[in-house]
């Protein structure tokens, strides 16, 4: 015959498990409870019994029959009490153990069947025998005279089915508080069950432990950051790729998102407040695109590193302001080509020679003026693609005259994505052209760095909302998010102890003015 196997599903083990655990403790506990009970009703009865030999041997009469052997005082007396209380038998004995008195008359005369010397010495006795008339609840008392003298014993017995009766009395009502509190464990392992069986899919307890090895494979496997939160916005789990874009301490379980990320955008749309898809943030230099999911329990929430991306958006923007720069320098090219053609018609060599000089001169000055004033070369390299862009979309850019930075900069890259992000968002200030103005400072080795335009300006009221993530007076273009540039600038400034200030500049627009402290190297260890 072949055994039935265990069930798999995990809802069916909890509830057969329960089932016999509450099963067990309900017979283990109505067991334990049964056994002082009975032995409590033995005691009961003896003591009732010992009671009623001693109203018994206060009886003066009996004691007299005792004493003059009177079998008919004794039998009548003793009858009668016997019916008034309950009791099995009644039975007095003269000093020789000889019974006066019986339920069953013919076995008057005889002697009693257990023996009578611890009464008839004077003490009070209480067992549970075997005698004539069955296993009975005894007490024994000796019988006096008023004088004092024992004459006798009364023994007094209360049968065993009496107290049988009263166990069984008992019983009924501890196996019905019993049934009670099996039911009650039985429907509440039951709704448990289900319960969890409703949590658990209906799944095999082999199946679980599966998948929680492939979720832990997946979740750290894959390349994108996942963050799970319970319904008190606490992190329940967050895989390595999270833990390197939000730079979030490896004991983050547990603990609320504010108390792990600063407040801001990001913060914001972890914890749900600010909703949509694909919203852009930024965490230090990193862009990321966040979406967050509400679920039963919380919500889940999957990050996605747009930094490399958004430089080569950069770049592609870049490329395409270049393309359009060419094409009208291509258009520029002709018109030049043909003014140099019709001066060499017109036999006019000296000044055809003089428009050529002229015309491939002065993208050399302003390159040469760049270079003198700014000698590092990633500052120098950007600031002169930034001066033909801008010239193309018809805004002039130039350096103050005041202008100068050393080639002495700790962090080209982080000075370089400051000033490129500042001179973009001047340009597109001035889409109908104007002027922009950039200025250099080094003070010690801090870094003081102006962009000044000539365009409409901030409300000072929108001061700073234009550093908030998100935020941009422009139309996004498809292929990107704007409002990113100017908080990835705050967050580069604030990491590194600076500041930036936004208010309005000599050229009537707006003027942003960064302090980069510990930006430049002293002269000290320039030599060095």
């Amino acid at each position: 015959m072949k055994l039935p196997h265990w069930p798999r599903r995990v809802f069916a083990q909890l509830l057969l498990s329960q089932t016999v655990v509450t099963v067990g403790v309900t017979a283990v506990t109505a067991g334990l409870f049964l056994a002082p009970v009975s032995s409590e009703l033995d005691h009961d009865a003896m003591q009732r019994a010992l009671s009623i030999a001693q109203a018994t041997a206060s009886d003066e009469t009996l004691a007299r029959a005792a004493d003059a052997r009177d079998v008919v005082t004794a039998q009548r007396n003793a009858e009668q009490i016997r019916l008034a209380t309950g009791a099995s038998f009644v039975v007095v004995t003269d000093l020789d153990g000889i019974r006066l008195s019986h339920t069953d008359p013919g076995r008057i005369g005889q002697r009693v069947s257990t023996d009578p010397e611890p009464a008839l010495s004077g003490r009070s006795v209480t067992a549970i025998q075997q005698g004539t008339l069955g296993r009975t609840a005894r007490g024994k008392v000796p019988l006096r005279t008023t004088d004092g003298r024992i004459v006798g014993e009364v023994s007094v017995g209360i049968s065993d089915d009496s107290i049988r009766r009263r166990l069984l009395k008992m019983l009924t009502g501890i196996l019905l508080c019993a049934a009670a509190g099996l039911a009650a464990g039985t429907i509440a392992t039951l709704a448990l069950a289900r319960r969890l069986k409703r949590r658990t899919h209906n799944i095999a307890l082999a199946d679980i432990s599966a998948l929680l090895v492939e979720r832990e494979a997946m979740l750290h496997g894959i390349r994108e950051g996942l963050v799970a939160l319970d319904e008190r916005g606490r992190i329940r789990l967050a895989n390595d790729e999270a833990l390197r874009l939000l730079d979030l301490p490896g004991d983050c379980t547990g603990r609320p998102i504010a108390a792990v990320l600063p407040p801001g955008r990001l913060a914001d749309v972890l914890t749900g407040r600010i909703t949509g898809t694909d919203l852009p943030a930024v965490r230090d230099d990193r862009v990321l695109v966040v979406n967050r999911t509400a679920t039963a329990e919380g919500a889940v929430v999957t990050l996605r590193d747009r930094t490399e991306l958004e430089s080569l958006v950069r770049e592609l923007d870049t490329t395409r302001s270049l393309t359009e720069a060419l094409r009208a320098q291509d258009h520029e090219h002709a018109n030049r080509m043909h003014t140099l053609l019709g001066l060499l018609e017109l036999g006019r060599h000296d000044q055809a020679a003089a428009f050529i000089s002229e015309q491939s001169g002065s993208h050399a000055v302003v390159a040469a003026r760049i270079a003198e004033q700014v000698q590092d070369p990633h500052t120098a390299a950007l600031l002169a693609a930034k001066t033909a862009v801008a010239g193309e979309r018809g805004v002039r850019l130039a350096l103050a005259p005041a202008a100068h930075l050393p080639d002495a900069v700790v962090d080209a890259r982080a000075l370089v994505t400051v000033l490129g992000n500042l001179i973009d968002n001047a340009m597109d200030a001035l889409a109908g052209g104007g002027r922009l103005e950039v200025t250099l400072a080094a003070a010690g080795s801090t870094l003081l760095l102006q962009v000044a335009d000539s365009g409409p300006g901030v409300p000072e009221e929108l001061r700073e909302q234009v550093f908030e993530e998100g935020w941009t007076s422009k139309d996004a273009p498809a292929h990107r998010p704007r409002g990113l540039g100017l908080a990835m600038v705050r967050r580069l400034v604030e990491r590194t102890g600076g500041r930036i200030v936004l208010d309005t500049g000599p050229l009537g627009g707006a003027r942003f003015t960064v302090e980069l402290p510990e930006a430049l190297l002293t002269a000290q260890l320039v030599e060095a």
